[in-house]
């Protein structure tokens, strides 16, 4: 058999702790080992994007830009990974196309050498701005599939979307299975299809969870498929509904064709270390040991970990936390009546939300969220499927709707938010900061302003997020 060393990416920086620790894992708790992260010889450390950038403004009193050039001072060899929502960024709406192009621009400029951008509906025109951006600016550009399972989700599907996304300019090609629903011998037929139509230089990633206690099998079979990189979490941190550990992996490959190369002698020290970092997150409450067990409902009703808090969150605050296994049998249904969105940021909120309304009104669709009402009008892209026409007329009514680009449809807003938060100018960051999480960022400005001048003590450290004005 032929030698193919498999890569990995690490994710112990962002999605390990965003996974299990609600992305509270602070720059300082990284630092003492970045340096020895950089000698291991991964492909590449997700360190920044998703998550992080909120967390950093809305918690840890943290700029994430200066967090980036931070990383990047250190790792010196390996390439800083981020993840992106395509036309949504790291917020959690549409942006106009100048805000997307200055966001990638900046996030390059500061350090960031791999972006790995998706659209939650797999629709290329949300991705279209973003990569452009991302090979004008000299970063690698790794587009996402956001992997789900539905009538239209086949594999003829998937490779279909794989060879438009590298014909529009992917270095890389990533199998994003956020809900940890693809299974071992799936993997090794989807890998193996998609390997076959792309060029040979063209690599394929696989992101998977272990959520449902499947993901070392899945990459197993999907290495054995030809997959050229995987996630994976230092142990400290991994498994669980994180990525599975990297160490077991590690061992596993050693000796045979597919060998990381990696020393995992290297590992457990830095290991040591994010063993530390997990006991301060369980203790200040961030991270529930419960994130960590194999949760077989996510093979049940698709909906990631994640999600499944969320839900359950909105009905323990309506006293209506009996009502769970309802509002996960109607999880499905809404699914479908949407035209089979994956499950991912923003669509798994949006969808988890309308079930709740729809069991807890007691009448399906009496009650709709704007967001919902959004998604039915194109407000997000368009649906893998055609949605339940009936229920489309009874939420839209004769609105029109959106066929085009939704970001088509939003003018230029760059220099609107530069106006509108000139006080608390900075850098030009600060403006990507603002547009992105306006009310959060402001607070932030607002507290770093307090402490650069050393005006209040108590404002400096509030630690709530609030601020008077």
């Amino acid at each position: 058999m032929e030698n193919k060393k498999v890569l990995i990416t690490d994710t112990i920086l962002r999605d390990a702790h965003q996974s299990q620790a609600a992305t509270r894992m602070t720059i300082e708790q990284m630092l003492p080992v970045l340096d020895q992260l950089d000698e291991v010889g991964y492909y590449s450390l997700e360190a920044w994007g998703g998550a992080t950038f909120d967390s950093c403004l809305r918690f840890l009193h943290e700029d994430p830009w200066e967090r980036l050039r931070i990383l990047k001072s250190h790792l010196k060899k390996t390439p800083i990974q981020m993840l992106l929502r395509g036309q949504n960024l790291l917020g959690y709406k549409h942006y106009s196309d100048d805000v997307v192009e200055n966001f990638v621009e900046y996030s390059i400029k500061n350090g960031v050498s791999i972006i790995r951008v998706f659209d939650a509906l797999n629709d290329v025109r949300n991705l279209e701005t973003a990569m452009k951006a991302i090979k004008k600016y000299g970063g690698i550009c790794e587009v996402a599939i956001s992997y789900t399972t539905s009538p239209v989700h086949t594999n003829e599907y998937f490779v279909n979307l794989a060879k438009t996304l590298e014909k529009m300019g992917a270095d890389n090609i990533c199998i994003k299975d956020m809900a940890n629903l693809l299974l071992p011998y799936t993997a090794y037929e989807l890998v193996k299809d998609i390997k076959s139509v792309l060029k040979p230089e063209t690599k394929v990633h696989l992101h998977t969870h272990n959520t449902t206690g499947t993901g070392d099998m899945v990459y197993l079979k999907a290495v054995e498929a030809g997959c050229d990189i995987v996630d994976t979490a230092l142990s400290a941190l991994g498994n669980g509904t994180s990525n599975p550990a990297t160490e077991p992996f590690v061992a596993t490959l050693k000796g045979t064709p597919y060998d990381t190369g990696i020393d995992i002698n290297k590992l457990v020290p830095i290991n040591d270390h994010f063993k530390k970092v997990a006991d301060e997150l369980e203790k200040s409450g961030s991270l529930n040991p419960n994130v960590r067990k194999v949760n077989v409902n996510t093979l049940l009703y698709q909906v990631p970990g994640g999600m499944l808090s969320n839900l359950m969150n909105q009905l323990k605050q309506q006293g209506k936390l009996d009502k769970l296994d309802e509002v996960l049998a109607e999880v499905p249904n809404v699914r479908k009546d949407c035209g089979y969105p994956p499950l991912v940021t923003p669509s798994s909120q949006i969808v988890g939300t309308q079930a709740v309304l729809n069991v807890v009104s007691g009448e399906r669709y009496k009650m709709v969220t704007k967001e919902f009402k959004g998604l039915l009008k194109g407000e997000y892209g368009k649906l893998p499927a055609k949605c339940d026409e009936s229920i489309v007329k009874k939420i839209v009514g004769d609105e029109k709707i959106i066929t085009c680009r939704p970001a088509d449809l939003i003018a230029p807003e760059y220099e609107k938010y530069k106006s509108e938060m000139k006080d608390y100018y900075t850098q030009e960051e600060d403006v990507l900061s603002y547009a992105l999480f306006n009310e959060v960022a402001l607070n932030f400005f607002k507290w770093r302003m307090a402490k650069n001048d050393g005006i209040d003590k108590n404002l400096a450290d509030n630690k709530d997020g609030v601020y008077p004005v």
